[in-house]
């Protein structure tokens, strides 16, 4: 039975079709560079090698195919994302970067995306979309060797890109500062709706609690107020259960961490390197969890192309987290397996 698995996030960087329109300030692809992102994109997929990798910024399901055609390890791999409904002004199908999830283990159920806010959480009057997350955060069930079934939420956070309103003209400081606090606001907001939504599957697995991952781009360093909101330190447990509930950064708890040097990062921008893609693992596998089934063998950091910015290459660096099972009797699946 395989012993170790291999998680990764991957911000691809605006994969899209050549000739879409993305933004105003982005040019559409051409046949030339789209022949590149995808080449560029299917070479990094393999060199993670990872067994599950969630992506994000997909704007285009059929591009991330003709990427896995492109690859020499996923060809044969399930491949799930999300579609927006097209727009109803128009009829077109939105262009939205969406997330997406590759699986070389089997699924146990298809895959769910959380487009709405949870009841009772929404963004303050005069927001967009108020009532909803800017990128649906994926669900997956995935299938372990020894028949368990680990929860993989892939996510996409608010960046920290200014958000102006229509009526912002100029270039007064106070507008650039309170396009900044929307950003902050709905950052924050869909921190807070993440959580409500993994506080509901703990409730509703009570009774046959699973292991979780939750990973992606989070647009902040594991510190910062929105990071922990997700990670839910701090609830209230009954004794002995201080663990559960909580995600833990797969850095933090890795085995061996204090011999090795800590260097990663996912963004290099005006000579500052920072890390704002994680990857989040459940008490499961948190050596100091009584309920642990493995854990954080090695956490590593994809990012030498930042330094080369190519051009089809993207602006993020991949997170690659290797989980180490404990062994374990073989048990029946929960659910029946899709692939």
């Amino acid at each position: 039975m395989q012993q170790e698995i291999r998680f990764a996030t991957f911000n691809v960087c605006n994969l899209s079709q050549p000739g879409a329109k993305l933004y105003d300030n982005l040019a559409p692809l051409t046949e030339a560079e789209y022949e590149a992102k995808v080449a560029w994109t299917a070479q990094q997929l393999d060199q993670l090698d990872a067994d599950v990798i969630g992506l994000q910024e997909i704007f285009s399901l059929d591009a991330l195919r003709d990427v896995l055609a492109r690859s020499r390890k996923y060809r044969e791999a399930t491949l799930t994302g999300f579609t927006p409904p097209p727009d109803p002004a128009t009829g077109l199908p939105r262009m939205t970067p969406e997330l997406a999830l590759i699986s070389r283990l089997p699924l146990a159920a298809p895959a769910q995306a959380y487009i709405m806010f949870p009841d009772g959480i929404s963004l303050p009057d005069g927001h967009r979309d108020a009532d909803r997350f800017a990128r649906a955060p994926l669900h997956v069930q995935v299938v372990l060797p020894d028949q368990r079934i680990v929860d993989v939420i892939v996510v996409h956070l608010k960046s920290k890109r200014p958000d102006y309103s229509s009526v912002d003209t100029g270039d007064d400081p106070m507008l650039h500062a309170q396009a900044n606090l929307r950003s902050l606001i709905r950052r924050g907001t869909e921190a807070v709706a993440l959580r409500s939504l993994l506080s509901a599957m703990d409730k509703q697995q009570q009774e046959r609690r699973r292991p979780r991952v939750v990973l992606g781009d989070f647009n902040d360093t594991v510190d910062a107020v929105t990071t922990h909101i997700v990670m839910g330190a701090g609830a209230a447990c009954e004794p002995g259960e201080e663990l559960h509930g909580q995600l833990f950064d797969s850095r933090q708890i890795q085995s061996g961490r204090e011999r090795r040097r800590d260097s990663g990062y996912t963004i290099a921008h005006d000579g500052r390197h920072a890390t704002i893609d994680h990857v989040l693992v459940s008490e499961e596998f948190h050596p100091a969890s009584r309920h642990a089934i493995g854990e954080v063998a090695e956490v590593t950091y994809l990012n030498e192309h930042l330094a080369l910015a190519t051009p089809a290459a993207s602006d993020h660096g991949q997170v690659l987290v290797s989980l180490r099972l404990y062994p374990t009797p073989v048990v029946p699946a929960q659910a029946g397996i899709h692939t």
